[in-house]
Parts: structure tokens; C-alpha cells; sequence
């Protein structure tokens, strides 16, 4: 009589047990559907990874608004439609349905008071003419805004991220999913499952904004100097980064004026009649078109302050705005150094000047950063740090600020291709999605009243 098979390996004979019922369905399964996986385009996993994502940032939000109590839009726990219309979608509400004041509220002693000037036109008058049309509530015509947005995005993120890799291959878009290109994959998969992704799925102009900012990103690094200028127009009016984009691209320019012009200087020393001036001149001329890029980059900066301007009918109408949040006039930089003195006392400084001196090498100095990212995109990332900590007031709401500095999660991947590193990185960042619902976006009131905004 046969003896019945032994669930486990014998000791001693080095043998690894199989697997169980469910590991071989699954496996079974992955061989069942890779053929026709394989044969989809790479924009349709694209998306699929997007769905995935915006399907955890719902459960995210759910089991919070379930844990919501007493708050100052409704009496106890809120659904996930109500839960998503809160904080700063109330501003975009307001616009959506009056627009903007005609005249700026003022308190008794004369400070301008919060208002819908701070908030930039674009997402919210979209909102409104999709209302309009369709009938629909700000928060469900605001999401359906944004999370259309978001999935454009996904496909955007992977063509920037491929086109980093300046190795002159296209984008690769409807190419078949078995030829996806895995590190911009994982990068464009960060992005979605950062500890701020939930923001993608909200009325909020996050993801209108991180769209358009994509798009512009992929068109410099690809050199279409035309498509960049009129991505630009929209991406300034959606969110406040018109002006380190204009910074960004004249400090492009700039490094590309200087290298032609060390070239030009480099011919005319061994040709007779030129001189140092016609050589920076020639490379000026060679430059043109980065140039009135960068510069129409900071014309666009200066539209919604303009705009203000010219309704309220003072020329700080959008600082004097912008600086309400803080009860008190701008100040630049000093604010970060309140705050580090708040956090870590008298060496507040000596910690903020360690961090600073840790993020400019991150960006300048690592070989991951310069292996993965353009210069053009480095200069990005440097300038819009700097702008944010010249005119930023440092509170909870930096977090979700942090969203435009999206290409670093290229680099990080590339840090290691450990897939447990892999892993980790992406199960990590979409935990820290609760971490980031449940500290901020939950209301949870203050001894002095309020609480700290997303």
C-alpha cells in the first residue's frame, strides 16, 4: 500500500516546500492573462495602474470620513462625496457659483481678510461651466474635473519620464505592454501612490495643475519650444508656479547662452575678424528661441496678478491675498526661520541651514538626480525649492505643495533596482496616504480653535 505524499519536504533533503492552493491559482492566472496583458497598449496599463490607484485613495478617504466627528461642515462622520468637498474646495465652490469679489474685504483695522483672489481661475471656472451643462453639484462636477485630469497625467508622467532618459527613443505609448519601459513605469506608479496622491481625486486644481505642469516638463526636454509656450498659458493660471517656471527657464537659457557662446568665442580665436562680442551676439541669436521662451514663461507668471490688479484696482491686490493666510506682510525666507526656531528652538536655524545644504546636494550632487533627471528638469526642481522658500509661510499645507517636485521620483527609484527596495518604495508611499488623510485632511479641532489645513 503507497504510503500518502508528505505535505512538506523531508528533513536533510534540502527541498522547498510548493506552493499552496492560492499561490498556484495566482500563478496559473499570471500565465493565463500575460499573453493578453502583453498585447495591450501601454497607455491602457497606464491607465489600469491609475484606476488602481485613485480605487485605494477612495478606500483612504472612506475609512477617515467614517472617523470624522464634530467639524465645520456637518455634524459628525461624512461620506466620501461630502468628505472630498471640504477645506479648499470651499474657496473653488464659492468661485464656481459668484466668482471673484469686485472689492477686496478688509477687517476693521484695515488688513485684507481671506478671499477667493488667492485661488487661480482656472479649475474653478471649468467647474462651473461643466455645472452649467450638465446640472451637477460642484463636488461631483470638481472630481469630474480632476480625476480625468489625473488619468492623463498617468500618461503623461510615463512619456516625461522616458524622455529624461535622453536616450532618443519615442515615448513608446502604444507600443505593446510587454515592451514598457519599467523604471519610468515605477516612477509614473510613485507619483500615484505618493503620500499626497489622494489630492488627484478631489475638487481641488492639483491635478489639472500637475497635468498641464507634466506636459510642459515633457515638451523642454524634448525640445518643442512651441508646444511648451502654449502649455504654459494654462499651467500659470491653474496654480501659483508661473513664477519658478519663469525662473527655471531663463536659468536654462542662461546656461545655454553661456556654453554657446564659450563655443562661438572658441572659433572666432582661430578665424580672423571676430571678435568676443559678435561671438556672444552669434550665440544669442542661436539662443532666440529659449529666451522668448523663458520670457514669455514670466509674462504668463504675472497674468492672474495682473488681472487682479486690474479688477480690484490696486497693483498688490494678489500679494496683499496671498499674505491674509498669514496675518502679516510678505517677508521672504524669514518665515522658514520662525518656524525651524518653533520646532527645534535657538539651533532652528543651524537645522533649517543642514536641511537646505542636504537638498541642494539631493539635487545638484547625486548621482542618482543627474543619472535620471535633464538639467532643464534640475533647474525646475532648484528653483521652485528656492521659491518656495523665499515666499512660503512653512505650515501643514507644505506637504501637499511638495506635488510640483513630482520628477523626483525618478531618481528615487533609480536609487536601487532591488525589487524588495522597489517594493517598499511604492507600499510605503501609498501607507503614507493614510498617514496624510488622516493627520490633515480629517478635521480635528484645535485647543485654540481651527486646525491645521492639507
Amino acid at each position: 500500500m503507497t504510503q500518502p505524499e508528505a505535505a512538506t519536504a523531508a528533513p536533510g533533503t534540502g527541498a522547498e516546500p510548493g506552493p499552496g492552493p492560492a499561490g498556484r491559482l495566482s500563478r496559473r492566472l499570471a500565465r493565463a492573462l500575460a499573453p493578453t496583458l502583453g498585447r495591450l497598449p501601454v497607455w491602457v496599463v497606464l491607465l489600469g495602474i491609475y484606476l488602481l490607484t485613485r480605487v485605494w485613495g477612495w478606500i483612504v478617504f472612506s475609512l477617515v470620513a467614517r472617523q470624522q466627528g464634530t467639524n465645520p461642515w456637518v455634524d459628525g462622520p461624512m461620506d466620501y462625496g461630502r468628505f472630498i468637498g471640504i477645506w479648499d474646495a470651499d474657496w473653488y465652490r464659492q468661485i464656481a457659483a459668484t466668482g471673484y469679489p469686485q472689492q477686496l474685504p478688509t477687517d476693521p483695522d484695515g488688513h485684507v481678510r481671506q478671499n477667493p483672489w488667492a485661488f487661480y481661475p482656472l479649475f474653478p471656472l471649468a467647474a462651473r461651466a461643466l455645472m452649467r451643462v450638465t446640472g451637477l453639484g460642484f463636488v461631483p462636477a470638481g472630481a469630474a474635473i480632476s480625476v480625468p485630469c489625473g488619468a492623463v497625467t498617468a500618461v503623461l508622467l510615463y512619456g516625461f519620464f522616458r524622455a529624461c532618459r535622453r536616450d532618443g527613443r519615442p515615448a513608446g505609448l502604444t507600443a505593446p505592454a510587454r515592451t514598457i519601459d519599467v523604471g519610468p513605469a515605477l516612477a509614473t506608479a510613485l507619483v500615484l501612490l505618493n503620500p499626497i496622491a489622494p489630492i488627484l481625486q478631489v475638487p481641488y486644481a492639483e491635478s489639472m495643475n500637475l497635468m498641464f505642469l507634466t506636459a510642459v516638463l515633457w515638451a523642454l526636454v524634448a525640445g518643442r519650444w512651441g508646444i511648451c509656450a502654449v502649455l504654459l498659458v494654462p499651467t500659470c493660471l491653474s496654480r501659483p508656479v508661473g513664477v519658478p517656471l519663469g525662473a527655471a527657464l531663463g536659468l536654462w537659457w542662461l546656461v545655454g547662452w553661456i556654453r554657446a557662446a564659450r563655443r562661438a568665442r572658441a572659433e572666432a580665436s582661430s578665424s580672423a575678424g571676430r571678435t568676443p562680442g559678435r561671438a556672444a551676439l552669434r550665440a544669442l541669436r542661436q539662443t532666440r528661441a529659449e529666451l522668448a521662451l523663458a520670457l514669455f514663461a514670466c509674462a504668463c507668471a504675472l497674468i492672474w496678478p495682473g488681472i487682479a490688479w486690474a479688477v480690484i484696482g490696486r497693483p498688490d491686490a494678489y500679494t496683499a491675498t496671498e499674505t491674509a493666510w498669514r496675518g502679516e506682510h510678505l517677508l521672504p525666507v524669514q518665515p522658514w526661520f520662525q518656524q525651524a526656531r518653533v520646532f527645534f528652538g535657538d539651533a532652528g536655524w543651524l537645522a533649517l541651514a543642514l536641511l537646505l545644504l542636504l537638498g541642494a546636494w539631493a539635487l545638484l550632487g547625486s548621482r542618482a538626480v543627474r543619472r535620471s533627471l535633464p538639467g532643464a528638469v534640475r533647474m525646475w526642481l532648484g528653483c521652485y525649492g528656492v521659491y518656495l522658500l523665499v515666499f512660503l509661510f512653512p505650515q501643514s499645507s507644505t506637504f501637499r505643495l511638495l506635488l510640483p517636485a513630482f520628477p523626483l521620483a525618478a531618481p528615487l527609484v533609480e536609487v536601487s533596482r532591488s525589487r524588495a527596495y522597489r517594493v517598499l518604495l511604492l507600499v510605503g508611499a501609498g501607507l503614507g496616504q493614510l498617514l496624510w488623510v488622516g493627520w490633515l485632511w480629517h478635521w480635528k479641532e484645535l485647543p485654540s480653535g481651527g486646525d491645521f489645513p492639507p
